[in-house]
């Protein structure tokens, strides 16, 4: 049994790892043949990325996707630890799997992801989760077969939550969400440790993969036909660091590039290591998307300051101006963080100044949630929650003017589109443009998913777009 220890995570010190190729084990390969899995997932892309991994490991052992957990052998939990919400909706989930495994004892209920990595987490399993049958964290997923296994096994819980990185496994085997748009992880964990983030304890230290790695999962994918590769880390701009003096997150872009491939995107970036190259590189590739999340969380570089974020609102606004004058056409997102310890209605004025200067594409708005372990936690926190939302409703109506006036601005504009499946809407297709906005269109033709169309925009939403194909 390994147990999660936020002392050992939190300890700053860059330990040598080293390139393991991952190895099946043939005595576990189909052993669960007939036996079914359901795999939930809360968080980012990263996590996302993992089910996918996780879903190979699990096909591995003979297990088959079941959709509704009610219906399953097995139900595991890929979870996420960045806020409070996610953190309750695993736990709600859990309480629901308790009350069918009183029904079925047969039932095998597994946790993983960040929240597994969180000492508290653990011991509230080993407390008031007796009946879940094994726990393992961010950094073992490879050893997820031999977990299960003796799990079943033993009929005896097991947790086996590593508290820091280990070696970087390479060849996990996967199995993609669909046959047009793919994940590839490039770097792993985050050195930032801003003051409000649990990701440095849950992900642990950058570790950048091997170029060579990272070009052929690529070219597999540009091979079998991919039309979109998103390349994943906690922070893509560090890629490189850890590994080379000179070959960086531009180099790495530029090489993606050349592969010929017809959409590449990139998240997510810290503004602390966006360089000028990457700009220039994104400006110069067509096939890199006009497209960048960059997340500010703050306007008052007091606030930013407390947060531990390295860099002030006027340098950002630098950044966000270098980047919007030199890449023809592009789209901005941004994080945005209220109520964070210690914020005035002066901080968040600056905020909402920040806003209406950069007129966002797009924003994800959240309310300062306290994660257990970090230093915000320890902040005075005399804000009370009904202004803190208060506070993010009036931030919302800004973003969101801006939305719907950047959208206005594409009515009557042709856009190529990545066809993604039928939309809610009746006879009417979805799919994404360059710069990521949804897109709802009617077309004369059949289209199928991964298909790259021109649609005409007719009608603009503050989330959507409306429209119709170039026949």
């Amino acid at each position: 049994m390994h147990l999660p220890d936020f002392k050992e995570a939190r300890t700053r010190d860059i330990r040598p790892y080293k390139r393991v190729e991952f190895k099946e084990d043939d005595a576990v390969k189909n052993k669960y043949q007939g036996k079914t899995f359901y795999l939930k997932t809360y968080g980012c892309q990263m996590n996302e990325h993992d089910s996918e991994n996780i879903e190979a490991l699990l096909t591995f052992l003979g297990f088959s996707k079941v959709n509704s957990y009610m219906d399953a052998d097995l139900v595991l939990l890929n979870t996420c630890s960045i806020r409070e919400n996610a953190h309750n909706k695993a736990f709600g989930m859990l309480g629901r799997l308790k009350h069918l495994k009183q029904e079925k004892k047969d039932l095998i209920v597994g946790m993983c992801g960040c929240m597994a990595q969180e000492s508290s987490v653990v011991d509230s399993i080993l407390k008031d989760y007796k009946w879940v049958n094994f726990v393992f964290g961010t950094h073992n997923m490879y050893q997820l077969p031999t977990i299960i296994d003796k799990a079943i096994e033993e009929n005896k819980q097991q947790i086996e939550v590593f508290s820091r990185e280990g070696d970087l496994i390479e060849g996990l085997p996967v199995l993609r969400v669909n046959d047009y748009k793919a994940y590839v992880n490039i770097i792993y964990g985050c050195n930032k440790f801003c003051t409000y983030c649990i990701v440095p304890y849950t992900r642990g230290r950058e570790r950048s993969r091997l170029k060579e790695d990272v070009l052929e999962e690529v070219q597999k994918l540009v091979n079998d036909g991919y039309k979109e590769v998103t390349l994943l880390g906690q922070n893509v701009n560090a890629y490189g660091k850890d590994l080379y003096d000179d070959y960086t997150m531009a180099n790495l872009l530029e090489d993606v590039a050349k592969m010929g491939i017809p959409r590449i995107r990139f998240t997510t970036s810290h503004p602390w290591d966006f360089t000028d190259e990457m700009i220039d590189v994104i400006a110069q590739y067509p096939n890199i998307m006009p497209s960048v999340h960059l997340p500010v969380q703050s306007g008052s570089s007091r606030i930013l300051k407390l947060m531990g974020r390295r860099y002030t609102k006027e340098s950002y606004l630098e950044l966000f101006h270098k980047i919007k004058d030199k890449i023809p056409g592009v789209a901005i997102s941004t994080d945005i963080i209220v109520g964070f310890p210690g914020e005035t209605e002066e901080d968040f004025l600056e905020t909402l100044d920040l806003v209406r200067e950069c007129q966002y594409d797009n924003a994800f708005t959240f309310i300062f949630s306290k994660r257990e372990g970090t230093p915000a936690c320890r902040l005075a926190d005399p804000v009370p929650l009904k202004e803190k939302e208060e506070r993010l409703q009036r931030l919302n109506e800004v973003v969101n003017h801006y939305f719907l006036e950047n959208n206005k601005k594409l009515v009557g504009k042709q856009l190529e589109v990545l066809v993604e499946g039928i939309s809610d809407k009746k006879n009417m297709y979805y799919g994404y443009s360059a710069t990521n906005k949804l897109i709802n269109f009617s077309s004369q033709r059949d289209l199928t998913p991964g298909d790259l169309v021109v649609v005409t925009i007719e009608d603009a939403k503050t989330w959507s777009l409306d429209g119709a194909a170039v026949e």
